[in-house]
């Protein structure tokens, strides 16, 4: 009797998934799964950590074959990178911007408190991120722009909005002062894998940012 290579009974069952997965010639990729494999992506993170975390059980979570995970990100480190920068962006696309008239004011209602089981939720996916940055650093970049640039670009809109009504000085560092608070928060979960509360995000606008950008500590109420 033949004896089956073991590799090529892989590669021939992952050819038939991809052929199975695969769009006919002439038509776009179907998208609707993209979303629902992030999706997995991050509750696998969330439960398993990073290192324990493989695309065949992304793949299972999301009901998709492993080829069509394979075929939209290279590796798990780019499915997590793009999974988190996919929930960050749903948390930004939920609030709604303010405009109390004044920048402290603006700052405060961009605050929004967490359930502890989000924030149970959320610490264990960044304790996730942190583990895969310690082994593929050169990621480093690409994790800046999914997690930190989205909040520092609104922090830069409600700091030229107190500039143009004359609340703070045209002078001031605006792209500086935007990284604080979401490279303090990153810093937090990342590193310290501390959850982030109301109470630190306070204390963070009114002694690191206001009397950065020259308003001083607000009088205690």
């Amino acid at each position: 009797m033949t004896q089956l290579d073991p590799t090529t009974t892989d590669v021939a069952t992952n050819d038939a998934l991809e052929s199975a997965d695969s769009p006919k010639l002439g038509r776009k990729r179907d998208h609707t799964k993209d979303q629902q494999i992030l999706d997995a992506a991050i509750e696998v993170l969330a439960e398993t950590g990073f290192d324990g975390m493989t695309i065949d059980m992304v793949a299972t979570r999301a009901k998709a074959g492993k080829a069509t995970v394979y075929r939209r990100w290279a590796s798990k480190n780019e499915l997590v990178i793009d999974a988190v920068a996919c929930m960050k962006k749903g948390d930004l696309d939920t609030l709604q911007i303010p405009d109390t008239g004044s920048l402290r004011g603006d700052l405060v209602a961009m605050i929004r408190p967490p359930s502890i089981l989000d924030a149970e939720r959320k610490l264990k996916i960044m304790a996730g991120l942190a583990s895969m940055l310690s082994a593929a650093p050169e990621l480093a970049d690409a994790a800046n722009e999914a997690i930190v640039e989205p909040r520092a670009r609104i922090n830069r809109m409600l700091l030229q909005r107190a500039v143009e009504r004359g609340e703070i000085s045209g002078d001031v560092d605006l792209r500086l002062i935007s990284l604080i608070s979401p490279s303090m928060v990153a810093y937090r979960t990342l590193i310290l894998r501390t959850p982030v509360d109301r109470e630190f995000l306070i204390s963070l606008i009114d002694h690191i940012i206001l009397p950065a950008v020259g308003l001083g500590t607000p009088a205690a109420s």
